[in-house]
């Protein structure tokens, strides 16, 4: 890799360290004399979001670009599947019957890493929403492999934390859910979708539609756990209705277990470029 190449000017951690030493006088403690960039009060200002909303997406971008990170694989899924040890303590039976996902998802990103290892975790790496359920298997089952994963995490109003298994220096946190979007998906090789609640349907519907108005290419998208996904939606219906066309229905694909996914994204083959986009 090339050396960073040294600027002349005098840099920011300087100019912040060096302010941050001066004498303490009535001018120097009023908000206005702060360096902008080292003001939180000021940076968090609604003038200020799109600001915010840039560096949200500089920060990942520019350490994944330095860790030379240049695929993903996507899993998302529901937060509340327990793992199969637990599922004792699950609310209902469908969640305790669900919590073999936990396993099929931790072996899947097992697998998939391992492979990823080949390229020295450079290519298809795991990157999940950081949480607890599907996602912690996903990171974990990278940690079973020895290789890392990505984690995306996002404030929200009650209590949230990594789970363990992220690797702590591609593990994120995020204000905007829009950002976080974009970078679930910004060097996504394939997406997979495990049994889960709101948060897990808007981000799968999301991105199929990003497929299906061809703003985003082709990939693997696959929906693990055939009976939970056409209990809940009625794809067939949609068809029917012309309310999507009948083609779409071959965006994703159903699989069950993590074999079944790994042959499907080891054999896949793009799709040619689709031309019916109008009156979808």
């Amino acid at each position: 890799m090339n050396e960073e190449r040294m600027s002349p000017f005098r840099d920011a951690h300087t100019d912040r360290d060096t302010a941050e030493q001066i004498p303490d006088t009535p001018q120097t403690r009023a908000p206005a004399y702060r360096l902008a960039f080292a003001d939180e009060d000021f940076m968090c200002r609604d003038e200020l979001r799109p600001v915010r909303l840039q560096l949200e997406l500089l920060k990942p971008e520019m350490i994944l670009n330095e860790k030379g990170i240049e695929s993903t694989i996507v899993l998302f899924g529901g937060a509340r599947i327990p793992e199969p040890d637990k599922k004792g303590a699950a609310r209902t039976k469908t969640l305790a019957d669900l919590s073999r996902f936990y396993d099929e998802a931790r072996t899947f990103a097992r697998l998939m890493t391992a492979k990823s290892m080949e390229s020295y975790g450079r290519e298809n790496v795991i990157v999940t929403g950081g949480g607890p359920g599907v996602m912690e298997a996903g990171n974990r089952g990278a940690v079973d492999a020895g290789g890392h994963s990505i984690g995306l995490n996002i404030v929200l109003p009650h209590e949230q934390a990594p789970n363990e298994y992220v690797t702590p220096g591609l593990c994120f946190n995020f204000h905007y859910f829009a950002i976080r979007k974009m970078h679930f998906l910004m060097r996504a090789n394939a997406v997979c979708v495990f049994p889960g609640g709101f948060g897990t349907l808007d981000e799968m519907f999301e991105s199929l539609t990003l497929i299906q108005t061809g703003r985003m290419k082709r990939i693997p998208f696959l929906l693990f756990g055939r009976d939970f996904w056409q209990s809940i939606v009625n794809w067939d219906a949609l068809a029917e209705a012309g309310t999507i066309s009948p083609e779409d229905l071959d965006l994703f694909r159903f699989v069950d277990t993590a074999e079944e996914a790994m042959k499907i994204i080891e054999n896949w083959a793009p799709a040619s470029a689709r031309e019916d986009i109008p009156g979808r």
